[in-house]
């Protein structure tokens, strides 16, 4: 596994057990489709269900992790979120969230989640 895969794997484990740890039941990791990957998908405890893009970025990195989900990206989850509801036949709610994972310099990682990112 590369270092990059590795890093990311871990940033999106750390998410799923930030959203665990706030009522959300992760219904899947690294959901694969022709349109790309939905990092995770959650229900909230309110029942909406979440497409949750996991950006994470070390010390000194230039940008926020949000800013990398550009419009090219955006485009591409919204067309996997509709494959994803087809498929599982979702009818209710859903919403395009990001968790931002920032390393930090003592090695430990924080987690930034944002609601309703992007529409």
């Amino acid at each position: 596994m590369t270092g990059k895969k590795a890093s990311g794997d871990q940033g999106e484990a750390l998410a799923g057990r930030y959203l665990e740890e706030r009522g959300y039941t992760i219904l899947n990791r690294q959901w694969r489709c022709r349109f790309g990957e939905l990092d995770l998908v959650a229900q909230s405890p309110e029942g909406i269900l979440c497409f949750v893009e996991v950006k994470r970025r070390g010390p000194g990195s230039i940008g926020l992790p949000r800013e990398f989900v550009d419009g090219r990206k955006q485009e591409r989850l919204r067309r996997a979120a509709g494959l994803y509801m087809g498929v599982y036949e979702w009818d209710g709610s859903a919403r395009f969230d990001v968790a931002e994972i920032y390393g930090e310099k003592d090695g430990g990682l924080r987690v930034v989640y944002l609601e309703d990112a992007f529409v």
